[in-house]
C-alpha cells in the first residue's frame, strides 16, 4: 500500500504537474539535503535529518491543508523540486517556497512556472491576502525569481528566524493596488 495525501490537489501547468509529496520522493529529496546545493534551505543535512524534513513536508498539509508540492514533468513522476505554500508554527506570515533538486533544472523556467502557480493557488484557492518569499541573502537565484514573480523587498517585515535574519520578499496580490 502507498499511501498518499487524498485531499491534496494537482496543479498543472504548460510542462509541469504539481502533485503531493509521496514516499517515492524521499530518496531524491534526502539526497538533495545531503549536498551543499541545500544550503539556502536548511541544508546540508544527514541522512536522518533530512528524511525527517521530509516527513515535515507531508506532516504540514496534514495540518495546514496545503504544504509544498512535488514538482515533476508533465508524463513523468521524478521529482524535480518542492514549490508552495508554507507556514510552520511560529512563522510571521505565510511563504511561497521554492527548492529546485537537480542544477540541470536552474534557468529552465521550472521553478517561475510552479512558483506562478503557486501563487494563483495562494490567491484564488486558499484566499491568502498577503504572501512572501525568505531568501538567504547569498542565494541570488532565488532572489531573481521573487523579482520576476514582481516581488519586492521589504526590509520591514518580520523575520522568521531573527537570530539568522533573511531577505524578505512580499509578493502582490493580483488587483490590489500597492
Amino acid at each position: 500500500m502507498s499511501p498518499h495525501l487524498a485531499d491534496t490537489p494537482v496543479i498543472q501547468t504548460k510542462r509541469l504537474t504539481l502533485r503531493a509529496p509521496a514516499p517515492q520522493d524521499a530518496e531524491t529529496f534526502v539526497a538533495f539535503y545531503g549536498t551543499e546545493r541545500s544550503q539556502f534551505v536548511g541544508g546540508p543535512m544527514e541522512p536522518r535529518m533530512a528524511w525527517n524534513f521530509f516527513g515535515t513536508e507531508i506532516g504540514h498539509w496534514a495540518i495546514r491543508g496545503f504544504g509544498m508540492f512535488t514538482v515533476t514533468r508533465k508524463g513523468t513522476d521524478a521529482p524535480l523540486g518542492i514549490v508552495g505554500h508554507w507556514f510552520p508554527h511560529g512563522w510571521p506570515e505565510t511563504e511561497l517556497g521554492w527548492v529546485l533538486f537537480d542544477p540541470a533544472t536552474e534557468g529552465t523556467g521550472i521553478a517561475h512556472e510552479a512558483a506562478e502557480a503557486c501563487l494563483d493557488h495562494a490567491w484564488t484557492v486558499l484566499d491568502w491576502q498577503e504572501t512572501v518569499s525568505y531568501i538567504a541573502p547569498e542565494n541570488h537565484r532565488s532572489v531573481a525569481l521573487a523579482q520576476r514573480l514582481g516581488a519586492t523587498l521589504d526590509k520591514a517585515a518580520p523575520q522568521p528566524k531573527p537570530e539568522k535574519p533573511c531577505l524578505v520578499y512580499r509578493h502582490p496580490k493580483p488587483g490590489v493596488a500597492a
